[in-house]
């Protein structure tokens, strides 16, 4: 179970504050909490009071829910510092200057939680791992990838080579078969003129035979008379 505490217009830089906060952030409740009472550094006073506030926010929600609260259990899941006003101060110098004193505040946010919150915050955070192995393995497979796009032209090349003759080779025999096509239609014509010339002359025999019978009927029919 999250719970949440906010300090604000702490008055520490959030540089300072900053350098504190990045060592609990992420350990058990107990050990930050020992880490913070004996840090010398002076954020770590407000940033202790948070963590404490945080763990009773948790422990009054659990209350509330009526699930058992246990400090162990917990988590320091976020921690962060914001920047908080700035107070503008200004002190005597030399020859009736003065230079500006910068007195910076800080907001500090501590988040409590179990193993589970900490694990679903920390989940998008992980770096992978980057061995020996997994680094030859991405050079293998760029090499292969490399050498894949690089026989795609010489293969396509070759397509194109082999298929030039094969329509080369393909065409005279299309001619063939037009001048076949050409051909088989021209033969109908000459067989027509063929069997026209043969009646012609069949008709012309017959003419000249029919008048010679005739001739020698009638020297027969003279003779038996």
């Amino acid at each position: 179970m999250k719970a949440t505490a906010h300090s604000r217009y702490v008055r520490v830089t959030p540089q300072k504050a900053r350098r504190v906060m990045n060592e609990v952030r992420g350990l058990s409740a107990n050990r930050a909490l020992d880490l913070l009472k004996f840090a010398p550094q002076k954020p770590a006073v407000p940033i202790r009071k948070a963590l404490v506030s945080a763990l009773a926010n948790a422990e009054q929600a659990a209350r509330n829910a009526g699930k058992s609260f246990d400090v162990d259990e917990m988590f320091v899941v976020e921690a962060y510092v914001n920047d908080g006003p700035t107070m503008k101060r200004f002190r005597a110098r030399a020859q009736g200057r003065g230079a500006r004193i910068l007195k910076r505040t800080s907001h500090l946010t501590v988040v409590v939680g179990d193993a589970e919150d900490k694990r679903e915050i920390a989940s998008p955070w992980k770096k992978e791992v980057r061995t020996s192995k997994t680094v030859a393995a991405e050079r293998a497979e760029a090499k292969a990838a490399a050498a894949k796009t690089a026989k795609k032209p010489a293969a396509a090349k070759d397509d194109a080579e082999e298929s030039a003759p094969k329509t080369a080779a393909k065409k005279p025999a299309a001619k063939t078969t037009s001048t076949k096509s050409a051909a088989a239609k021209k033969t109908p014509a000459k067989t027509a003129e063929k069997a026209t010339e043969k009646t012609t002359e069949t008709k012309a025999a017959t003419a000249k035979k029919a008048p010679a019978k005739t001739a020698a009927k009638d020297d027969a029919e003279k003779g038996a008379k």
